[in-house]
């Protein structure tokens, strides 16, 4: 029989999910819905092939969306194939107003020669982040302290610094861009409609909720509209 107190950490878990890390002597707690702290990170951009230093704040005042994008390593298996999916869907996120940076632990200097060697990573265009002491995956929680590596973590940060999404994968599964993007256009889209919500699967130009007394017991007269 489970014990009594799981089902109260799973109800928990779903409606109040958080995410704990040390970051340096502190405990740093980020929570879904709410606005994460600054931080800066310096970052190899393939485009203009240098080195750059960039901040969340820098685009907060931009009033950009952010995508962080958790990846183990640089010269590995799946995170090519990821990165290089992910690149398909580059300037569609940027139309959007999203800025994608990728993250390992990786040093900068390791970006650079990884995006030299490997031809799946020709298509990348976004900011490849460097975590080298892993603070920042520690922050988000996504941090393997025995590997020393980050999980494949995706974090979505709204234009005024909100937490709004994450999605953390086991090293031997590879994510999806194609429902990154559908997820970020329903994100963009509540953005400007906040009494509105997406059902599942929900794509662009599909009928959207929403919710009042009228829709309780009756979701489905709704979607067959």
């Amino acid at each position: 029989m489970l014990p009594i107190a799981l089902p109260l950490l799973c109800y928990y878990s779903i409606w109040n999910f958080q995410l704990e890390a040390h970051n340096m002597s502190s405990t740093v707690t980020l929570q879904l819905g709410h606005k994460v702290q600054d931080f800066a990170f310096s970052t190899y951009n393939p485009v203009e092939d240098r080195f750059e230093e960039h901040s969340l704040f820098q685009y907060i005042l931009q009033k950009k969306w952010c995508i962080l994008y958790f990846y183990p390593a640089d010269f590995t298996f799946v995170c090519p194939t990821e990165l290089s999916d992910l690149a398909q869907y580059w300037e569609q996120l940027q139309h959007m107003g999203v800025e994608v940076i990728s993250v390992s632990t990786d040093t900068k200097f390791s970006h650079l020669a990884w995006c030299k060697a490997e031809q799946l990573l020709k298509s990348v265009k976004f900011q490849m982040a460097s975590d080298p002491t892993g603070e920042l995956a520690k922050l988000f929680g996504v941090y393997d302290a025995v590997a020393g590596v980050a999980l494949r973590g995706t974090f979505i940060i709204n234009p005024e610094g909100m937490l709004v999404g994450s999605e953390v994968n086991y090293y031997n599964v590879g994510r999806n861009a194609a429902e990154l993007l559908r997820k970020m256009r329903a994100y963009t889209y509540l953005y400007d409609h906040p009494e509105q919500v997406c059902p599942a699967a929900w794509e662009e130009g599909q009928p959207v909720l929403t919710p009042s007394e009228k829709l309780v017991g009756r979701v489905h007269e709704f979607i067959a509209k």
